[in-house]
């Protein structure tokens, strides 16, 4: 009996969240999948998958055998393709966590271009704003915007944001104009998912950070930058959420406190072998965005 008989299947199932997903991304019927995975299983003498009507999720020995095998199979991937030298195809699939105003304009359009320069590569692309656990739910990769928290992840810098603080002239009319990041206390501010806004002082670049409020938040960009067009308050985020051509209702305020370090980073986590679709398709990110998005 062959080592990895049913790994493959079993693999597929966690990455694909079932047995007739996993089967139609290899081909096969779902009972091929079910049948193989369970004689994985007899022969491991454990079960590795909890099985309903309506969800299959890893049990406490699944959880700890898929950390362990992904690697190896990762890096038997890594081995065929060293060998294989320059002769070796980029193929198999792409999981990656985007979301956001940049992940649409920019990152989805890149990964397109990769996919249409490999031809037996799959991508799929989640973009929703969850915060989530890339091993767990089977992702490659994770393009983050921000300030890192320590995940356990390693980070690679994608792209440089440019900051902008803006609000409506009408709003500035009624309320003032502030000249220096702490007068924000005394304004409406149109929060995201962070009341804490964080600048540099121009003479020294050190941060100056604000705890600010606001009766408006939401953790859209979109739906902030209509709330600063109506006059509802301040709005701090990268320009790009300002679209093309910032609306002319916007006044520019604050300007050369903006927080020049602010990066949208490639998350992913820590692999012993990487397969070679993900690295390729990580630096094809890196070179074509680090010129492609604005300063």
């Amino acid at each position: 009996m062959a080592l990895w008989d049913g790994l493959e299947e079993f693999l597929m199932v966690v990455e694909a969240g079932g047995f007739t997903a996993a089967a139609r991304r290899l081909g096969v019927s779902a009972s091929h999948v079910s049948r193989q995975v369970a004689r994985l299983e007899d022969r491991l003498g454990v079960k590795l998958l909890a099985r309903s009507t309506r969800v299959v999720r890893l049990t406490d020995a699944g959880r700890d055998y898929h950390a362990r095998v992904a690697g190896l199979v990762a890096g038997l991937e890594e081995a065929n393709q060293s060998a294989a030298g320059d002769r070796a195809q980029i193929a198999g699939r792409i999981r990656v966590s985007a979301a956001g105003p940049f992940a649409e304009q920019f990152v989805a359009p890149a990964l397109a271009r990769f996919a249409s320069l490999h031809p037996k590569l799959s991508v799929t692309i989640d973009f929703n704003s969850r915060l989530l656990n890339l091993t767990e739910e089977g992702f490659d990769f994770a393009i983050r915007y921000g300030t890192l928290t320590e995940s356990g992840l390693i980070a690679r810098r994608l792209a440089t944001r440019r900051m902008v603080c803006v609000a409506a002239r009408g709003y500035l009319d009624r309320h003032g104009r502030p000249t220096h990041p702490a007068d924000l206390r005394h304004h409406q501010c149109l929060i995201t998912n962070n009341d804490r806004w964080v600048f540099r002082d121009p003479g020294s670049g050190d941060p100056i950070e604000v705890r600010v409020h606001g009766r408006w938040q939401a953790n859209n960009p979109h739906a902030i930058l209509s709330a600063a067009r109506q006059g509802l308050g301040v709005m701090y985020a990268p320009e790009i959420f300002l679209g093309a051509k910032r609306p002319p209702e916007l006044e520019p305020i604050l300007q050369g406190y903006e927080d020049p370090s602010r990066a949208s980073w490639i998350v992913y986590p820590e692999r012993r072998h990487l397969p070679l679709r993900v690295r390729r398709a990580m630096d094809f990110l890196v070179e074509e965005l680090g010129d492609a998005v604005p300063d």
